[in-house]
């Protein structure tokens, strides 16, 4: 599903317009992204848990040449599915 189909389903769910609806569907995802950026862990009870990890420095090899390069340290999004979420995914 894309954005736009997302837009489309909370308009018909919603009985609001598009126009509306791309609002509301915005404003959950900058919140979301907002509260990340601060380090916060966003819990959605029932559908999961987004939050920051640590990723620590490495050394990996390049594939191409085989040669071993550093990894800097970093942060990446991720997401946890909760409890519900993956019941009704595996129904």
């Amino acid at each position: 599903m894309k954005k736009a189909e997302l837009i489309q389903v909370v308009a018909e769910k919603t009985g609001k317009s598009k126009k509306d609806a791309a609002v509301y569907v915005d404003a959950i995802f900058e919140t979301i992204k907002d509260a990340m950026v601060k380090g916060d862990k966003v819990t959605l009870t029932g559908f999961g848990v987004f939050e920051v990890r640590e990723r620590a420095a490495k050394q990996c090899k390049n594939p191409r040449t085989g040669e071993m390069q550093d990894v800097p340290a970093c942060k990446a999004p991720a997401f946890k599915a909760g409890k519900n979420l993956k019941e009704a995914v595996n129904k």
